[in-house]
């Protein structure tokens, strides 16, 4: 089949590898400028060099036999190490969070700033309809977005996936990055649930990183959601005056930042692999029908294409 994947997140990348595997045709579109969804990474200009954040996961875990092979490929070819900081099962891409993602996508034909909005189904296949691009038709379409994006997909097609979807909501995420002049004064490199801060990560300590001192301040789901509606730079004051509280003294200013706002950033869990409807040759895979997790992203998108496969 001609086989059209929404979302570029590992779910869509795993899922449309296993489908060119099995000699099916596959396109993958994503709104954004690369693939990796929620593993991707943001560059920003200092006066020491550009420097990288891994803006959305920190790392990944790696439990299920067939996501540790995959992990272990990834590691033999450099793209993949493990960061002790997190856990003795913690890993990151290197030189960038981003890169599984963009190893997947390497061998696959994704189209980035491609946003799809509309499914039409006429019988015989389905339309594809976006920003960014002309109508596209496909024999199949599997839907790999946040379930609150995925549900408005859903509705004309599958009301009982998009009810499912609505059921199994994000929580969203305030993400400040922020760079500095030298090594800050703080012994850890990882410090977790300290007040309205969820994750202070220094993203410069993971392996194969380099530029200035980084920090990665991303704010709890209670705050983010009570402030999601709020202006980038008074959320950045915020989360900055509560990491200086966190160290205990006064820090220098940052020499660059940056601002993100995840709306969907740590899944629900519905509590399945992947639905699959083989009388329309439509598809769903995500974290958030398996869980919260990079691997069960990864499982997720697989487990669909074996559906389809057999």
């Amino acid at each position: 089949m001609r086989i059209g994947v929404i979302g570029a997140g590992i779910a869509g990348l795993s899922c449309a590898t296993l489908l060119v595997e099995a000699g099916h045709d596959v396109v993958v579109f994503d709104k954004a400028r690369g693939p990796g969804g929620r593993m991707s990474t943001r560059r920003l200009a200092t006066d020491l060099g550009e420097t990288g954040f891994d803006h959305g996961a920190q790392y990944f875990t790696a439990r299920d036999p067939a996501f540790i092979e995959q992990v272990e490929r990834w590691a033999d070819a450099g793209q993949v190490a493990r960061w002790p900081a997190a856990g003795d099962d913690a890993w990151v891409g290197t030189p960038a969070m981003s890169a599984p993602a963009r190893d997947l996508a390497s061998r696959l034909d994704v189209r980035s700033r491609h946003r799809i909005d509309r499914l039409e189904q006429d019988g015989q296949g389905w339309t594809l309809h976006g920003d960014g691009m002309d109508a596209a038709y496909f024999d199949g379409a599997i839907v790999s977005v946040p379930a609150e994006q995925a549900a408005p997909l859903l509705e004309a097609h599958r009301p009982d996936w998009a009810r499912q979807a609505s059921a199994t909501p994000s929580d969203p995420c305030w993400t400040v990055m922020a760079a500095y002049h030298a090594r800050l004064p703080i012994p850890l490199d990882r410090l977790v649930d300290t007040g309205i801060i969820a994750s202070a990560v220094r993203n410069s300590a993971k392996p194969g990183r380099a530029g200035a001192e980084a920090w990665v301040l991303q704010a709890s789901g209670d705050w983010s959601a009570t402030h999601i509606e709020d202006e980038p730079n008074a959320v950045e004051r915020s989360l900055l005056k509560a990491f200086a509280t966190v160290a205990g003294q006064a820090l220098p200013e940052p020499i660059a930042t940056s601002v993100h706002r995840w709306r969907y950033a740590k899944s629900g869990r519905l509590g399945k692999d992947a639905l699959w409807d083989g009388s329309r040759r439509l598809g769903l895979c995500g974290d958030w029908l398996l869980g919260g997790r990079v691997e069960a992203a990864w499982m997720s998108g697989r487990r669909l294409a074996e559906i389809i496969a057999a």
